[in-house]
Protein backbone atom coordinates (compact mmCIF):
# COMPACT_ATOMS: atom_id res chain seq x y z
CA UNK A 1 0.00 0.00 0.00
CA UNK A 2 2.68 2.26 0.97
CA UNK A 3 4.39 1.82 -2.47
CA UNK A 4 1.56 2.60 -4.26
CA UNK A 5 1.04 5.85 -2.17
CA UNK A 6 4.41 6.70 -2.71
CA UNK A 7 3.67 6.16 -7.05
CA UNK A 8 1.16 8.52 -6.59
CA UNK A 9 2.57 10.92 -4.77
CA UNK A 10 5.28 11.16 -7.11
CA UNK A 11 3.43 11.35 -10.25
CA UNK A 12 1.21 14.11 -8.47
CA UNK A 13 4.06 15.97 -7.61
CA UNK A 14 5.40 15.58 -11.29
CA UNK A 15 1.76 17.08 -12.92
CA UNK A 16 2.39 19.86 -10.05
CA UNK A 17 5.67 20.02 -11.24
CA UNK A 18 4.38 21.30 -14.51
CA UNK A 19 2.17 23.41 -12.46
CA UNK A 20 5.10 25.19 -10.89
CA UNK A 21 7.22 25.77 -13.93
CA UNK A 22 4.20 27.55 -16.04
CA UNK A 23 3.49 30.18 -12.60
CA UNK A 24 7.47 30.28 -12.48
CA UNK A 25 8.10 31.45 -16.09
CA UNK A 26 4.97 33.80 -16.22
CA UNK A 27 5.40 35.64 -12.73
CA UNK A 28 9.10 35.37 -11.70
CA UNK A 29 11.57 34.84 -14.97
CA UNK A 30 10.60 38.48 -15.65
CA UNK A 31 12.07 39.98 -12.36
CA UNK A 32 14.98 37.09 -12.59
CA UNK A 33 15.86 39.08 -16.01
CA UNK A 34 15.49 42.05 -14.47
CA UNK A 35 17.89 41.71 -11.32
CA UNK A 36 20.41 40.44 -13.88
CA UNK A 37 20.12 43.51 -16.01
CA UNK A 38 20.36 45.36 -12.88
CA UNK A 39 23.70 43.70 -11.79
CA UNK A 40 25.23 44.19 -15.25
CA UNK A 41 24.74 47.62 -14.63
CA UNK A 42 26.69 47.49 -11.53
CA UNK A 43 29.54 45.86 -12.95
CA UNK A 44 29.68 47.50 -15.87
CA UNK A 45 29.59 50.66 -13.76
CA UNK A 46 32.96 49.06 -11.68
CA UNK A 47 34.78 48.27 -15.20
CA UNK A 48 34.36 44.35 -14.48
CA UNK A 49 34.07 42.18 -17.62
CA UNK A 50 30.65 39.84 -17.88
CA UNK A 51 31.05 37.17 -16.85
CA UNK A 52 30.65 33.84 -19.30
CA UNK A 53 28.02 32.02 -19.01
CA UNK A 54 28.11 28.24 -18.71
CA UNK A 55 24.57 27.95 -19.66
CA UNK A 56 22.78 30.16 -21.86
CA UNK A 57 19.51 32.75 -20.39
CA UNK A 58 17.07 31.39 -22.81
CA UNK A 59 18.25 27.47 -21.75
CA UNK A 60 18.05 28.78 -18.13
CA UNK A 61 14.62 29.88 -18.16
CA UNK A 62 13.10 27.37 -20.27
CA UNK A 63 14.45 23.52 -20.22
CA UNK A 64 16.39 24.30 -17.26
CA UNK A 65 13.71 25.68 -14.85
CA UNK A 66 11.29 22.89 -16.70
CA UNK A 67 14.11 20.27 -15.72
CA UNK A 68 14.21 21.35 -11.81
CA UNK A 69 10.82 21.80 -11.38
CA UNK A 70 10.23 18.67 -12.39
CA UNK A 71 12.43 17.11 -10.35
CA UNK A 72 11.76 18.88 -7.15
CA UNK A 73 7.84 18.60 -7.80
CA UNK A 74 8.64 14.99 -8.23
CA UNK A 75 11.16 14.49 -5.04
CA UNK A 76 8.33 16.37 -3.03
CA UNK A 77 5.33 14.12 -4.37
CA UNK A 78 7.19 11.01 -2.54
CA UNK A 79 8.17 12.63 0.89
CA UNK A 80 4.86 13.93 1.29
CA UNK A 81 2.92 10.74 0.29
CA UNK A 82 5.57 8.51 2.56
CA UNK A 83 4.35 11.56 5.68
CA UNK A 84 0.89 10.96 4.91
CA UNK A 85 1.25 7.15 5.06
CA UNK A 86 3.05 7.48 8.28
CA UNK A 87 0.22 10.29 9.34
CA UNK A 88 -2.75 8.64 8.23
CA UNK A 89 -4.86 6.99 11.04
CA UNK A 90 -2.66 8.71 13.53
CA UNK A 91 -4.18 12.52 13.40
CA UNK A 92 -7.43 11.84 14.82
CA UNK A 93 -10.46 10.48 12.88
CA UNK A 94 -10.14 12.69 10.12
CA UNK A 95 -10.09 10.93 6.34
CA UNK A 96 -7.81 10.70 3.50
CA UNK A 97 -8.14 14.20 2.25
CA UNK A 98 -7.87 16.15 5.29
CA UNK A 99 -5.56 13.90 6.19
CA UNK A 100 -3.35 14.93 3.08
CA UNK A 101 -4.48 18.44 3.53
CA UNK A 102 -3.20 18.33 6.98
CA UNK A 103 0.61 17.38 5.96
CA UNK A 104 0.53 19.55 3.04
CA UNK A 105 -0.29 22.49 5.87
CA UNK A 106 2.48 21.14 8.40
CA UNK A 107 4.99 20.80 5.56
CA UNK A 108 4.62 24.03 3.87
CA UNK A 109 4.36 26.15 6.98
CA UNK A 110 7.42 24.60 8.33
CA UNK A 111 9.58 23.98 5.38
CA UNK A 112 8.75 27.12 3.40
CA UNK A 113 6.86 29.42 5.50
CA UNK A 114 8.79 29.50 8.00
CA UNK A 115 12.42 30.07 6.73
CA UNK A 116 10.76 32.40 4.45
CA UNK A 117 10.24 34.73 6.61
CA UNK A 118 13.51 34.72 8.34
CA UNK A 119 15.85 34.75 4.84
CA UNK A 120 13.11 35.30 2.34
CA UNK A 121 14.01 34.33 -1.47
CA UNK A 122 16.10 36.95 -3.49
CA UNK A 123 17.54 37.43 -7.07
CA UNK A 124 20.77 36.86 -8.63
CA UNK A 125 21.53 40.55 -8.35
CA UNK A 126 21.54 40.52 -4.53
CA UNK A 127 24.23 38.74 -2.06
CA UNK A 128 27.56 38.43 -1.84
CA UNK A 129 29.22 35.88 -3.50
CA UNK A 130 32.08 35.02 -0.89
CA UNK A 131 28.86 34.56 1.68
CA UNK A 132 27.08 32.23 -0.15
CA UNK A 133 27.93 28.97 1.79
CA UNK A 134 27.53 31.23 4.98
CA UNK A 135 23.62 32.02 3.94
CA UNK A 136 23.15 28.38 2.88
CA UNK A 137 23.81 27.21 6.77
CA UNK A 138 21.30 29.72 8.07
CA UNK A 139 18.65 28.36 5.73
CA UNK A 140 18.79 25.47 6.27
CA UNK A 141 19.04 25.64 9.46
CA UNK A 142 16.17 27.36 9.98
CA UNK A 143 14.42 24.54 8.11
CA UNK A 144 16.04 22.02 10.18
CA UNK A 145 15.14 24.16 13.43
CA UNK A 146 11.45 24.38 12.06
CA UNK A 147 10.95 20.71 10.69
CA UNK A 148 11.75 19.82 14.50
CA UNK A 149 9.67 21.85 15.70
CA UNK A 150 6.99 21.21 13.34
CA UNK A 151 7.35 17.41 14.26
CA UNK A 152 7.57 17.83 18.03
CA UNK A 153 4.42 19.65 17.95
CA UNK A 154 2.24 17.32 16.27
CA UNK A 155 3.27 15.00 19.00
CA UNK A 156 2.55 16.80 21.70
CA UNK A 157 -0.84 17.64 20.09
CA UNK A 158 -1.55 13.98 19.66
CA UNK A 159 -0.95 12.80 23.18
CA UNK A 160 -2.67 16.27 24.89
CA UNK A 161 -5.30 15.35 22.52
CA UNK A 162 -6.07 12.02 24.14
CA UNK A 163 -6.26 14.28 27.33
CA UNK A 164 -8.20 17.13 27.10
CA UNK A 165 -9.67 17.39 23.11
CA UNK A 166 -8.03 17.32 20.05
CA UNK A 167 -8.72 20.82 20.26
CA UNK A 168 -6.85 22.03 22.77
CA UNK A 169 -3.94 19.89 21.92
CA UNK A 170 -3.81 21.24 18.70
CA UNK A 171 -3.79 25.05 20.29
CA UNK A 172 -1.33 24.20 23.01
CA UNK A 173 1.39 22.83 20.19
CA UNK A 174 0.99 25.42 17.95
CA UNK A 175 1.73 28.07 20.55
CA UNK A 176 4.37 26.18 21.09
CA UNK A 177 5.65 25.68 18.09
CA UNK A 178 5.06 29.28 17.40
CA UNK A 179 7.38 30.01 20.15
CA UNK A 180 10.41 27.80 18.78
CA UNK A 181 10.00 29.36 15.21
CA UNK A 182 10.19 32.95 16.98
CA UNK A 183 13.04 32.40 19.38
CA UNK A 184 14.74 30.76 15.89
CA UNK A 185 14.31 33.90 14.06
CA UNK A 186 15.56 36.44 17.21
CA UNK A 187 18.82 34.37 18.02
CA UNK A 188 20.28 33.66 13.64
CA UNK A 189 21.64 36.32 12.68
CA UNK A 190 19.88 38.27 10.10
CA UNK A 191 21.14 38.91 6.20
CA UNK A 192 21.18 42.39 4.59
CA UNK A 193 23.09 42.80 1.38
CA UNK A 194 20.74 44.17 -1.00
CA UNK A 195 22.64 46.87 -2.88
CA UNK A 196 21.62 50.37 -2.96
CA UNK A 197 19.30 51.73 -5.94
CA UNK A 198 17.77 48.25 -6.09
CA UNK A 199 14.37 48.24 -7.17
CA UNK A 200 12.44 47.24 -4.44
CA UNK A 201 9.03 46.51 -6.48
CA UNK A 202 11.34 43.84 -8.50
CA UNK A 203 12.28 41.82 -4.97
CA UNK A 204 9.15 42.39 -3.86
CA UNK A 205 7.55 40.84 -6.55
CA UNK A 206 10.81 38.20 -6.66
CA UNK A 207 9.82 36.98 -3.42
CA UNK A 208 5.88 37.16 -4.10
CA UNK A 209 6.53 34.95 -7.11
CA UNK A 210 8.83 32.17 -5.38
CA UNK A 211 6.05 31.72 -2.85
CA UNK A 212 3.51 31.61 -5.17
CA UNK A 213 5.53 28.75 -6.92
CA UNK A 214 5.89 26.74 -3.31
CA UNK A 215 2.09 27.48 -2.80
CA UNK A 216 0.59 25.92 -6.24
CA UNK A 217 2.87 22.80 -5.95
CA UNK A 218 2.07 22.13 -2.17
CA UNK A 219 -1.49 23.17 -2.74
CA UNK A 220 -1.51 20.89 -6.26
CA UNK A 221 -0.45 17.96 -4.59
CA UNK A 222 -3.03 17.94 -1.11
CA UNK A 223 -6.05 18.52 -3.28
CA UNK A 224 -5.23 15.61 -6.22
CA UNK A 225 -3.33 13.49 -3.91
CA UNK A 226 -5.63 13.70 -1.22
CA UNK A 227 -8.71 12.94 -3.93
CA UNK A 228 -6.63 10.06 -5.38
CA UNK A 229 -5.71 8.60 -2.20
CA UNK A 230 -9.60 9.08 -0.62
CA UNK A 231 -10.65 6.52 -3.50
CA UNK A 232 -7.32 3.85 -2.87
CA UNK A 233 -8.51 3.65 0.45
CA UNK A 234 -12.28 3.71 -0.58
CA UNK A 235 -11.25 0.78 -2.57
CA UNK A 236 -9.41 -1.25 -0.52
CA UNK A 237 -12.27 -0.89 1.96
CA UNK A 238 -14.76 -2.46 -0.34
CA UNK A 239 -12.55 -4.88 -1.16
CA UNK A 240 -11.97 -5.91 2.30
CA UNK A 241 -15.74 -6.21 2.83
CA UNK A 242 -16.89 -8.27 0.29
CA UNK A 243 -13.97 -10.25 1.23
CA UNK A 244 -15.68 -10.92 4.54
CA UNK A 245 -19.16 -11.26 3.54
Amino acid sequence: MVGKLLLRGMLVGLVGGFLAFGFAHTFGEPNVDKAIAFEEQMDAAKGDAPEEELVSRPMQSSFGLLTGSLIYGTALGGILALAFAYAYGRVGSVGARETAALVALAGIISVIIVPFIKYPANPPAIGNPETIGARTSLYFGMMLISVVAMFNAVVVARKLAQRHGLWFGSIIAGIAYIIVAVVAMIVLPPIHETPQGFNADVLWQFRTASLGIHLVLWTFWALAFGYLAERSMATKTGVARRAYS
